[in-house]
């Protein structure tokens, strides 16, 4: 029952039909207008309410799974969901998707659409997510909102959930010092003392290397790193080798850079020796399993194992190789011109016919593809490239065997091995100081 203004509540007839809910103020009306302001405030673009839209209370996560993908409430605006749908087809045919992946892309952006609170809102990454629920493509839908500015990313990066899950159980104010350690490492600092920002691998290395030490200061009752001596590190460190040289940089990374934004008064690590890692020694593959992989009949193992076993390509080199890249014979990365041996263009040609057969519209512009990537414009994962070398073989296994023949081929010549391969000085010195090592002298006759 609707109260009508100037009139008391008739609270027996409200009872009668129902009771409504009233929040203060809402149905206050002004007897004279209001006099129009000189300056009025311009409201955000981003926050634009139509007549159809309410003020959230508060949210709650829907649980489609529970729901299935029928009786779900229909988009409250259906000119923004015709555009959508529009334009999710336009660039699924562009990109050579599948028919089905198609309908269940436009079905997944109906679905949100009409979950909105606001229909002018963007959607939420995470409201994406619970589309795995009913089985609707998650990245199609991501990659369509992302091109249509249309999504309002709100997950927390893999990155920082593994940092946080890693340094979970520490004291507070540990874990406010390692925090800003973390920031500085992932994002760099611009102001002096400035940093570039290390990639994660690096980050990942460091951590674990100075995790040991920081949990046993946690145990032993410090609560922060500034109460950590030098004395404590000395009794904390391992006492040589590897283990001391890693948790060295560890600790000295974490140290250096809370010293440098003035968390801490002194770094306890400075001037302190730990030595430096040993290099592993390089050793021959296995060259039964490696003839085995490089005769495969799958076109894409064949060749990925060539690249390295012929050319020592790393699987980072490999990974971002352009179809452009390779030219008349010739592999052109990074500055370097590779002459193709005939072994790896024979594969070449064969890894292209089954490429162009397999995927034939797909404008992936990277060498390498599979069924997740071909509709897409990113490169094919690191895991990717392991399982295609298959079992028994590692790309860096395949990638130092070719650099110790040609570093035997050349009798240690470092020069070469640095032209041929673009190594550093001091990483070809890691293969040519093996030349006259007798133990790889008789692995490497026995595997001839």
């Amino acid at each position: 029952m609707m109260r009508e203004f100037g009139k008391p509540l008739d609270l027996a007839g409200a009872n009668r039909d129902g009771q409504q809910l009233f929040f203060a103020g809402m149905s206050f009306r002004r007897d004279t207008p209001r006099p129009p302001r000189t300056n009025p405030v311009p409201q955000p673009s981003s926050i634009q309410m139509t007549a159809g839209d309410q003020h959230v209370l508060f949210g709650v996560r829907r649980d489609l799974a529970a729901h299935g993908r029928a009786g779900l409430p229909q988009p409250p605006d259906p000119i923004r969901a015709a555009e959508l749908d529009r334009y999710a087809r336009d660039h699924a045919a562009l990109h050579g998707w599948t028919p089905r992946t198609t309908d269940d892309t436009c079905h997944g952006l109906r679905i949100l659409l009409g979950l909105q609170d606001d229909s002018n809102a963007p959607i939420q990454a995470s409201d994406v997510i619970t589309l795995q629920g009913i089985e609707l493509p998650v990245w199609a839908v991501l990659e369509i909102l992302t091109a249509a500015g249309a999504l309002e990313e709100d997950r927390t990066p893999t990155f920082d959930v593994w940092f946080e899950r890693n340094i979970a159980g520490l004291p507070d104010t540990m874990l406010g010092e390692l925090c800003t350690w973390f920031d500085i490492m992932k994002n760099g600092c611009p102001i002096p003392p400035r940093r570039r920002p290390r990639t994660q691998g690096t980050i990942r290395l460091l951590l674990q290397w100075a995790l040991p030490a920081l949990r046993t200061w946690a145990a032993a009752g410090h609560d922060s790193l500034r109460e950590i001596s030098r004395t404590t590190i000395l009794d904390t460190l391992p006492p040589s080798g590897n283990p001391r040289a890693e948790a060295g940089q560890g600790l000295k990374s974490i140290f250096i850079v809370l010293k440098g934004q003035k968390v801490l008064f002194t770094n306890p690590m400075a001037r302190l020796k730990t030595g430096f890692t040993e290099a592993r020694q390089p050793l021959p593959a296995d060259v039964a399993a490696l003839r085995e992989a490089i005769n495969s009949p799958a076109p894409a193992q064949a060749l990925v194992v060539a690249l390295i076993a012929f050319h020592a390509l790393s699987p980072r080199q490999l990974r971002v190789l352009q179809l452009t890249d390779i030219r008349d014979g010739r592999l052109h990365y990074a500055g370097r011109v590779i002459v193709l041996a005939e072994p790896v263009q024979n594969r070449l040609r064969a890894y292209l016919d089954y490429r162009n057969t397999r995927w034939p519209n797909s404008l992936n512009t990277y060498l390498f593809l599979h069924y997740r990537t071909a509709a897409r414009t990113i490169p094919v994962g690191q895991r990717w490239i392991k399982l295609t070398i298959g079992p028994g073989l590692t790309a860096t296994s395949i990638r130092e065997d070719r650099i110790l023949d040609e570093a035997r081929a050349t009798d240690g010549d470092a020069r070469r091995i640095v032209d041929l391969f673009g190594l550093s000085i001091q990483a070809a010195t890691r293969y040519t100081s093996t030349v006259d090592d007798p133990q790889l002298v008789n692995l490497a006759t026995a595997d001839s």
